[in-house]
């Protein structure tokens, strides 16, 4: 019986986490459920310049991201077939509600796979700020490659001077960094 104790002790302690391995394990599996860390790894970095774009809106007027210098800017890369960002939504418009228009600038970029249904959309859910059509759709979009887009959605502030501030894909983190919650 006394060989067994220390046998059954360490099994005890591995099953039990005793040392410092568990807590390290812990902060990882953490790390890598934070939706940031899964699925916003490939997004620009704080202090890149903001890749310039253009696409229309859904009148059909070309609108370009460098329109909205001297504004900080929410970007959001979305769809309205994407239940993820069908959630955010709510979160996009309050946002938008507390922004003061001479500050902020609010830009949507949709990878619908037809602008009629976007346009739809939008109209039902009243969405707020510029919302414009790719037809490149998600995986062909220049754009959503320059950004660094693989999930949407995915957003980002975007200073005056026309840097990422800050890049996430969860609207909510968003929300504070601009201080609008």
């Amino acid at each position: 019986m006394k060989k067994f104790i220390p046998v059954i002790s360490l099994m005890l302690c591995i099953l039990c986490g005793c040392g410092n391995n568990q807590s390290n394990r812990n902060s990882g599996t953490a790390a890598e459920e934070d939706p940031d860390v899964q699925y916003g790894s490939t997004l620009l970095a704080p202090g890149t310049q903001a890749p310039d774009f253009g696409l229309n809106d859904l009148s059909g007027n070309p609108v370009r991201l460098s329109d909205f210098a001297g504004k900080t800017v929410l970007l959001q890369f979305w769809a309205s077939w994407c239940p993820d960002c069908r959630a955010e939504i709510p979160q996009i418009k309050k946002m938008f509600a507390a922004a003061d228009q001479q500050q902020y600038a609010f830009v949507a970029v949709s990878f619908d796979k037809t602008q009629d249904a976007l346009q739809s959309f939008a109209a039902e859910n009243e969405l707020p700020g510029v919302q414009l059509y790719d037809p490149a759709g998600k995986k062909e979009s220049a754009i959503a490659e320059s950004y660094g887009v693989k999930w949407i959605p995915s957003l980002y502030v975007i200073g005056p001077d026309g840097k990422v501030v800050y890049a996430t894909v969860v609207a909510d983190r968003a929300a504070a960094k601009l201080g609008l919650k």
